[in-house]
This record gives structure tokens, C-alpha cells and sequence, in this order.
């Protein structure tokens, strides 16, 4: 059947590929070239017309593509109190391409004040007929790639405090967006993923940190971040292994923290990255508990503009029912299509293309 609670049987992750004229109009203000009134007149142009674009291909939800934000995370954490943005002087190096020379770092007491986001949300919701879906980095991630070495040791001598802040902050946040009425939030997040890959781990021990322990850690804190969280609102969680001009950092499949990522953490559905080898099998999928929970299988990828055959989808799903009912299925992209502005290498109407796809499929699944 299909659902009318999210994650829907077609969703997707959130970001999308910028438009030509709204890249043009970040181009000009960057240089100072159009003022900030200017630059959001152009947004907010075109967010309405991709939100449009969403609804008319059959999707039950709508994003705003991310199209305010350069980053998919940064742009988020360095709205938090205690948190600096900064340029590092090295980007990250994905598989061939480096990003930007950019970070954050924590100078700090980590907490939530209010935050421009916030307002991105509402003007979904207010443009939309579906269910509006606000994306926003996981706490993990905020720690992972940065590790220790990000983090002043005079505010936080011990990271238990450090964690239990960011929790806290969370916390705020997701009540601040239940308050502007978001019922339906994703946590994105690099983090677990990672820690699958055996050089990500080395590189984590590198940044001062125990991959071996950051699991456990990792749940405790996404757990207390939900705490009390509000009945009616659906969070789920994006795990991916990298997405930056359709190239990727990391490879591995999830076991290592299947059993922590999966069975512990008080989440209600999971977008899993599985476009390629490099996810592994649906072996980790046997610790979702029966149930409610969901998993949202990213069976299309995102990097690429190659439509997959729709066979060779259902063929996946199948496999995956050996470790979790059909009914706590889904189907999305691997990941967003654009997770940084610069977006991933493929057209826009491939890109819709995919989600149609996805639509159609859904329905001859699941039903209409």
C-alpha cells in the first residue's frame, strides 16, 4: 500500500540540481554585484517553480532543493552558537576532486538560538500542497570529519560535555521546527557510513578520535537529541558515503554499525545509500526492528544521468525482502542531487527523470 505518512514509497533525499539563473544570481552577489534583496528575490522565484516541479512528477513531498545554502551542512552548523566558519586552506578530497577550502570548527558552548533555516522551512510549507520536508545535517556529522582536533579543549576539556551540547542543541532545533510546522525533518549524515570504511577510521584515529567507540557515542547522543521530541513529527536519517560532483569518499557496506545505526537509535526510517558496490549487501538491513520503522532503499543513483531499468530496480527490492517486509520499504536516490551548489554531473531532466521514475515504480509496487 501506499502511505500517507512520510517516508513516502517515493521520496527523495532533498537536494537538487541549481538552476542556471539562480546560479548566476550567487555568482553576483558573491562579487557584490546584486544586493541580499535581490539575491532572495531569485531564490524565492525559483524554489516556487521547483516545488512545482516535485508535485507535478507525483511526489508526496517537496524540498527547497537546499537553493539558499552553498553547503549541505556548513550552512546549517555555522548557525549554531559556538560554532566558526573558516577557511582551511585545503578542501575535502572526495575520489579525483577537492571541494572548497572550507570548515567549522567549535570556539565555543554549542547551542540553538534560532536559526535562518527556520524561515527556509516556512516558505515551503506556505508554497506547497504536499508535505513540505526540511533537511538539516545530523549531530554525528557536526563531529566526524572535524574530530578532536576542531574542537577548542578549553570549552570542552572532556567531549562527553561537548556531545551532551550538541544533543541539547538539536533538541531546540527540532522543537523550533515542529513550532514552524515541520512534520516531517531529516537528519543528514556522512558519519556512520564512514566509519565503515577501514581508511576513514584511520583517519579518524588521526583526528584524535576511537572510530571503535564514536558508534555507540553517536547513538547516545542522536537519542538524546530526540527526547521528547513531538508525536506527530517523522524524523528520519540520510547515510551516505559522499556526494560532491558525482564522486564519493568512502566505501564499505554497514555492518560495522549496523547493529548501533539501525537497531539503537530511536528513529523512525532510514534513506540507505545503494546505487553501487561500495554500499555492500542488504545483509546490515536484518537489524531494523519489526515494525514501524522504515527504510527508504536508495536503489537509484543520484551521480549519474543514466536511467536505471525499471526491472533491475524491482530485482534489488526483492533481494532486500530477505532481511526486511516490503511494506517497511521505500524507494528514493542514493543521495540529494546537488549536495553542495556546484551539484552533481548530470542534466536537469535527467535528474527529473529519475524521480519520475521512482514515482512510477512506487506505484506499481505498492499501488496507486
Amino acid at each position: 500500500m501506499q502511505r500517507k505518512t512520510p517516508p513516502f514509497r517515493a521520496d527523495h533525499v532533498g537536494s537538487l540540481l541549481r538552476p542556471t539563473a539562480l546560479k548566476e544570481a550567487r555568482a553576483k552577489h558573491a562579487k557584490g554585484e546584486i544586493d541580499d534583496a535581490a539575491l532572495k528575490a531569485v531564490e524565492d522565484r525559483e524554489i516556487e517553480a521547483v516545488i512545482k516541479k516535485q508535485e507535478d512528477v507525483g511526489l508526496k513531498l517537496a524540498t527547497d532543493g537546499e537553493f539558499r545554502r552553498s553547503w549541505w551542512h556548513f550552512d546549517f552548523y555555522k548557525g549554531l552558537d559556538g560554532i566558526e566558519f573558516y577557511s582551511t586552506g585545503q578542501g575535502i578530497k572526495f575520489a579525483g576532486v577537492e571541494t572548497k577550502a572550507e570548515s567549522v570548527r567549535v570556539v565555543g558552548k554549542i547551542g540553538f538560538s534560532g536559526h535562518a533555516h527556520l524561515d527556509h522551512f516556512k516558505f515551503v510549507k506556505d508554497h506547497t500542497r504536499v508535505t513540505p520536508k526540511m533537511t538539516i545535517p545530523a549531530p554525528s556529522t557536526l563531529h566526524f570529519r572535524q574530530g578532536r582536533q576542531s574542537i577548542s579543549k578549553d570549552i570542552y576539556p572532556d567531549l562527553d560535555g561537548y556531545f551532551d551540547d550538541v544533543a541539547n542543541a538539536y533538541k531546540k532545533a527540532i522543537r523550533a521546527f515542529h513550532d514552524a510546522g515541520c512534520r516531517y525533518l531529516q537528519l543528514d549524515d556522512t558519519a556512520w557510513s564512514m566509519i565503515c570504511d577501514p581508511k576513514e577510521r584511520e583517519h579518524s584515529r588521526a583526528r584524535g578520535d576511537d572510530p571503535d567507540r564514536l558508534p555507540e557515542k553517536y547513538a547516545a547522543m542522536t537519542n538524546m537529541a530526540l527526547e521528547g521530541r513531538p508525536a506527530d513529527m517523522v524524523i528520519t536519517m540520510h547515510s551516505c558515503r559522499g556526494n560532491f560532483r558525482s564522486t564519493f569518499i568512502a566505501s564499505g557496506g554497514y555492518e560495522f554499525v549496523a547493529e548501533q545505526m539501525l537497531g539503537a537509535v530511536n528513529i523512525d526510517g532510514y534513506f540507505l545509500e545503494y546505487d553501487s558496490d561500495r554500499a555492500g549487501g542488504f545483509e546490515p538491513l536484518r537489524f531494523i526492528p519489526k515494525g514501524n520503522k522504515m527504510v527508504v532503499l536508495g536503489l537509484v543513483t543520484s551521480k549519474s544521468g543514466t536511467l536505471e531499468k525499471k526491472d533491475d530496480i524491482r530485482r534489488r527490492l526483492d533481494e532486500a525482502t530477505k532481511y526486511v517486509a516490503l511494506d517497511q520499504l521505500c524507494l528514493s536516490p542514493q543521495c540529494g542531487f546537488a549536495s553542495t551548489e556546484e551539484g552533481n554531473v548530470l542534466a536537469e531532466q535527467e535528474q527529473w527523470a529519475k524521480l519520475r521514475m521512482i514515482v512510477e515504480l512506487a506505484e506499481e509496487v505498492w499501488g496507486k
